[in-house]
């Protein structure tokens, strides 16, 4: 009988035993991570280039303002089906866990470094729990208020005070989205070793044990010989 997974995905194994090296992420699932930030960063800085004169100068970067404009919208579209894909295979494993509370608890052990305090986890933490559901919620508020305001193939599509009212919850949007943006780079950045598994795809055994325990266990609990019957 197949084992119940709880903490990780069919695709997550152990790759070697000296030293021990645990997949993480398979290349379909990098590829959509990479398309998917690749699309936020056209859209945050394309945004910014409309969003404020003083910024529109960036539109440069994309062979000026006119196919800047035609860009914005389609890339958003892109970014909404990326990130749907990734949303699908990763919903399940951010669902919200007693001991996301206790991590929460103990940030400022985190925060000093003293892990050990923390409690054993399964493949996310709580931190990227709130930034994934943060970006789902963001991108789904940015995808509506898009629609109505993308006045090239929708231009009747809402009444001219609640276009206005969408802009703003559009800009809104950004904001969260950018701020959101940040914090994940950061903290991928902060803990060592995390975009490891964004770009080769495994993560050492150490690094498992120390910030997932619980998903490297059942991995370990999976990938175990079976005697034979």
């Amino acid at each position: 009988m197949t084992e119940r997974l709880e903490y990780s995905q069919p695709g997550d194994h152990i790759e070697g035993l000296h030293p021990l090296s645990v997949s993480r992420y398979r290349l379909i699932m990098r590829i959509n991570h990479w398309v998917t930030a690749a699309s936020m960063l056209i859209l945050v800085v394309s945004g910014l280039a409309l969003f404020t004169p003083e910024l529109y100068w960036l539109s440069a970067l994309f062979g000026g303002g006119q196919t800047m404009r035609w860009l914005h919208p389609i890339i958003g579209c892109v970014l909404l089906v990326s990130f749907f894909v990734m949303f699908v295979q990763l919903w399940k494993l951010n669902l919200p866990r007693r001991e996301d509370l206790q991590w929460m608890a103990r940030i400022g052990d985190l925060l000093k470094g003293d892990e050990d305090k923390l409690p054993e986890l399964g493949k996310y933490n709580a931190g990227q729990k709130f930034i994934f559901w943060g970006m789902a919620a963001m991108i789904l508020v940015m995808f509506a208020t898009g629609i109505m305001i993308w006045q090239q193939f929708f231009p009747d599509l809402v009444v001219i005070p609640t276009r206005r009212w969408a802009l703003l919850l559009h800009s809104l949007g950004a904001v969260g989205v950018i701020l959101l943006f940040i914090l994940h780079v950061y903290a991928a950045i902060w803990t060592r070793g995390t975009i490891r598994a964004m770009t080769h795809g495994s993560v050492t055994g150490g690094w498992a044990y120390k910030h997932h325990r619980k998903w490297l266990k059942e991995l370990a609990r999976r990938d175990k010989p079976k005697p034979e019957e």
